[in-house]
């Protein structure tokens, strides 16, 4: 046992170790818990279950409330404004019937063709889909209607028996000028193909001089555009309902006073009020007559061998006059207890291996916490050995493991330290030969490329353009000028002098390069936009080298826009101790591939560059204790932010 142990890794030699003292106790503890657990269980699940059916029953009659609620205050809503819209064409109706008279008064048209006229505008008025304008008498004579002109409807009747016309007939006589009265009734349009009644809404206004009493009707579900709106509302609430499951096949269903379903899975819109159990009692006659309460019967469903007792929670919903059933069969509802009851003996054991896995796994976790730490070491002490001497151990706590990876991260630090300062002196070597190096080609290559250019020049000058030879020494002078220049800039990216710091206005000094720049063949077709800040303070900065930074940001833009575009020259503060210059164009965008070597010396993605520009650039911000961000999209142009500090802080280059 001792040597299998000596070949286990930490982790499983703590399990092995600290496992047994904590599973035995807890099976011991496990057997006298669960026998008092199993006699507890019956008791407290029946009345959860029973809870749960009676809290599901409240729901829904809370469920059926808000939905009753909403939808009055939305009929409310949908009558105010159907109101309004009908007053206002009741008015705009009177005026136009009281223009008519006006115009008979003056004695221009008759009576009778004033009214005709009258009632020839009043038809040609729509109200709604199938609302219109008609006038009555004040003894209900139609005067102006679509249908029915010259019928007497003084003794008409709503789909509830009330005689609405004999109402508007005397609120009308009784009204106040220019009050606009309103009624509302039900009324079952058969030649619209009304199936049931629906509510007529109708605004009237009495024209005394002519005995009119104009009124202009539109239904109710009209006022809203979405007719279907309040039908689909109210078929989603009855969706929820039936799709909600009671337990494994118990469901909720509803009912009004008479025994009509109103929602159930299957049987919705039949009645069921003559339903018997498989006693022959009429089980829901009963619910009916008590509204609220419980109730206990066996149903056999069909299919099954055998009834099965089956509870319901029932409660009364008064607005709708419906009866909400909550119902489970029993042996669900007990199940639970019932299972625990009879299998005590295999709940134990279950419950008793149910522990020992939670033990098992608490006490694996616990050697991992110890483990883990380190497990991590050594991983990071393998990366960093690979060549990663970045990578740091984590962290946490105060223990005698936390202490021996501060130690270590310490120690790899100052290694890091001590590479970097390798790093750098090599570095400077390197731009110290560099430098040497480029001072010797400067000098023996600048010589003999000023004897070409010279005798270039000269032949040029003797040749005639037409001759075949003048391309010829035309491409020559042009090559031997972008070798001076690659000697140029390699002398200096290799002996860039330190810059000479004096206070600068750098909205102007951005306004000097901006006008220069813009007149440049590289910015041919390219609208140069500024927006300087004006609360800038001065920046201390060398002006010929912050200058040579702009220009050759400024026309690299150009190249990127050979078609022309836009660029952007915006200055502001970036905080209090920094300032911000951003150059923004719409060009063509940099490869995400090329965003990390754009400042690499003698990379370029150009025919005839040098890829010296940019590392240039970087060179004098460095040196002007800055930095330089890129953000490009391939499509969507590029913006260079050169941050500067206001005063400038002394490093070593």
């Amino acid at each position: 046992m001792i040597k299998l142990l000596n070949r286990l890794k930490l982790r499983w030699k703590l399990l092995a170790l600290v496992l047994p003292l904590v599973i035995v106790p807890i099976i011991l503890i496990g057997l006298v818990v669960g026998y008092i657990a199993n006699r507890q269980a019956y008791l407290g699940v029946t009345k959860a279950s029973k809870y749960d059916l009676e809290h599901i029953a409240i729901f829904t009659i809370d469920l059926l409330n808000v939905h009753h609620q909403q939808f009055e205050v939305y009929k409310q809503e949908r009558l105010k404004n159907l109101n309004n819209e009908l007053a206002t064409l009741t008015n705009l109706s009177y005026n136009l019937v009281e223009s008519e008279y006006k115009q008979f008064a003056n004695s221009r048209p008759s009576p009778d063709s004033a009214k005709r006229e009258a009632r020839n505008a009043l038809k040609k008025i729509n109200v709604g889909e199938t609302g219109y304008i008609y006038a009555i008498t004040s003894k209900g004579k139609l005067e102006v209607h679509i249908a029915r002109e010259g019928d007497n409807i003084y003794d008409e009747q709503d789909n509830n028996g009330r005689y609405f016309i004999r109402e508007m007939c005397r609120a009308a006589l009784v009204s106040k000028p220019g009050e606009v009265l309103f009624i509302s009734y039900p009324w079952q349009n058969v030649a619209l193909g009304d199936k049931a009644p629906r509510i007529k809404v109708v605004a009237y206004r009495y024209f005394r001089e002519w005995d009119w009493i104009i009124a202009t009707g539109g239904y109710l579900e009209e006022a809203y555009n979405d007719k279907d709106f309040e039908k689909k509302s109210f078929a989603v609430l009855k969706e929820n309902l039936r799709s909600k499951k009671v337990g494994a096949t118990g469901y909720i269903y509803c009912m009004d006073s008479k025994g009509k379903l109103t929602v159930h899975p299957d049987l919705e819109g039949q009645n069921i009020i003559d339903a018997k159990d498989s006693n022959g009692n009429m089980f829901i006659r009963e619910m009916c007559e008590k509204k609220s309460g419980w109730i206990r019967y066996p149903w056999k469903n069909a299919g099954s061998s055998a009834p099965r007792m089956k509870i319901v929670r029932y409660e009364y919903f008064r607005p709708w006059d419906w009866i909400v059933a909550v119902g489970s069969y029993e042996d669900e509802f007990y199940h639970e207890a019932q299972s625990i009851k009879k299998s005590i003996m295999v709940s134990m054991a279950i419950l008793i291996v149910a522990v020992g896995i939670t033990a098992t796994i608490m006490v694996f976790k616990a050697s991992t916490i110890i483990s883990n730490p380190i497990s991590h070491m050594i991983d990071v002490i393998r990366r960093i050995k690979r060549g990663n001497p970045d990578e740091r151990m984590h962290v946490e706590g105060d223990d005698e493991l936390s202490e021996m990876a501060g130690a270590f991260n310490r120690m790899t630090d100052k290694i890091r330290r001590n590479s970097e300062i390798e790093t750098k002196l090599s570095q400077q070597g390197k731009m110290a030969s560099l430098g040497i190096l480029s001072s010797g080609v400067a000098h023996e290559i600048n010589n003999p490329l000023g004897v070409i250019l010279g005798y270039a020049g000269y032949l040029e000058g003797k040749m005639s353009e037409d001759d075949p030879n003048y391309e010829y020494i035309h491409e020559i002078k042009r090559e031997s000028k972008r070798c001076r220049k690659i000697v140029q800039d390699l002398l200096s990216y290799a002996r860039t002098p330190r810059p000479v710091m004096e206070p600068c206005d750098i909205n102007e000094l951005m306004e000097q390069i901006v006008g220069f720049a813009a007149n440049h063949t590289d910015m041919r077709g390219v609208a140069i936009r500024t927006e300087f800040s004006p609360d800038l303070p001065k920046v201390c900065l060398d002006g010929d080298q912050m200058r040579q930074v702009a220009i050759n940001l400024i026309l690299n833009a150009g190249g990127a826009m050979p078609d022309g575009g836009t660029l952007s020259v915006t200055t502001k503060r970036a905080d209090s101790e920094r300032v911000n210059i951003i150059f923004s164009d719409n060009g063509c965008g940099i490869p995400p591939e090329d965003l990390e070597k754009i400042f690499e010396p003698f990379y370029t993605t150009k025919e005839r560059g040098t890829g010296l520009g940019l590392a240039i650039t970087r060179q004098i911000i460095e040196q002007h204790s800055g930095e330089i961000r890129i953000e490009s999209r391939e499509s969507g142009g590029t913006t260079i932010t050169v941050t500067l500090p206001v005063e400038h802080i002394e490093t070593d280059f």
